[in-house]
């Protein structure tokens, strides 16, 4: 924890830790997205920060609001109620109340998205975990593979998979449970099950606890180590392949809209404007500095979105 942490938990660290069992959610999300700012000390932090951002957004508003006379600038067309026509006739009523609304309104705009944005934080950072161990896991699984097959026991093939540096957080997860076994003295079924429990990736999960299951029950650990790392490149391979479909279909279309559509329109709007004499063809502009920037970045996102991990 950094020192505005750790300021922020000696404030609220001890009513947040009395409701911890309400943020399962969060919790979870934290330990899956392996942030080390303890729960309490994280939430607390959510909580001052969006109070104290509140408050700044509040006050920088309701001055502007308050110098600008901005509540002035308001006219109802409508018949407000008798006891309400002579209070808000008065212009330093108006500038009362209009600032109030303004600075109660900013307080919980800006303090409501903060909260959000930190509360949503952990999720976001433990699914590119997630994508990240996906796409890392079959050339990691390769990597456990050689080392089982040449006789180095288990907890050493994790050690030295979470000392390598070229496998991204699946290299992490290892490491995590080397932590368990040389750390805290977990056997290594202990470990693998704490880890798999932790890691937000499904096909992570799934390989721990298949290994688990090949140790409890004596079976040959390298031959499952084998049968995996065969599995997950081909599901690899069968990815790429619809990724590469996809892909595909997402230039024609890119073509169709983006290039023969706007195409179309922009001859079809010149015509038009030639014909109607307009001198400056607002739809043309549209077009032009609009839809074709706006549209190119669209598809630049999706795919930069849909594009795996390598």
């Amino acid at each position: 924890m950094n020192s505005y942490q750790r300021f922020c938990f000696n404030l609220l660290g001890k009513q947040i830790k009395q409701q911890r069992e309400q943020y399962t959610s969060l919790r979870n999300n934290l330990l899956s997205a392996r942030m080390k700012t303890p729960f309490e000390a994280y939430l607390s932090t959510a909580i001052i920060t969006a109070v104290v951002v509140g408050l700044v957004m509040a006050g920088v508003i309701g001055l502007v609001t308050y110098l600008l006379e901005l509540p002035t600038m308001i006219k109802y067309g409508g018949t407000l109620p008798d006891f309400l026509q002579g209070t808000f006739s008065d212009p330093s009523t108006q500038m009362i109340v209009g600032t109030s609304a303004a600075v109660i309104l900013s307080l919980v705009i800006f303090g409501g998205i903060t909260y959000f944005i930190f509360t949503i934080y952990p999720n976001v950072v433990a699914g590119e975990r997630r994508r990240n161990i996906d796409a890392t896991l079959p050339y990691a699984i390769n990597y456990i593979t050689a080392m089982s097959t040449a006789g180095i026991t288990p907890a050493e093939i994790f050690r030295l998979l979470g000392e390598s540096t070229i496998y991204g957080e699946s290299a992490v997860e290892a490491r995590y449970i080397a932590r368990e076994i040389d750390i805290f003295g977990k056997d290594l079924i202990d470990a693998l099950r704490i880890t798999s429990t932790l890691t937000p990736s499904m096909r992570m999960k799934e390989f721990l606890q298949g290994a688990m299951a090949s140790i409890s029950s004596g079976g040959n650990l390298t031959e499952y180590f084998r049968t995996k790392a065969g599995q997950y490149a081909l599901e690899n391979r069968q990815q790429q392949k619809i990724f590469l479909e996809t892909l595909g279909l997402i230039a024609e279309s890119y073509v169709t809209a983006l290039v023969a559509g706007t195409l179309f329109l922009i001859i079809l709007q010149s015509i038009m404007s030639m014909l109607s004499g307009e001198a400056q063809p607002f739809f043309l502009y549209v077009i032009i500095y609009g839809i074709i920037p706006f549209g190119s970045v669209m598809f630049v996102i999706l795919i930069s979105s849909m594009t795996p991990e390598v």
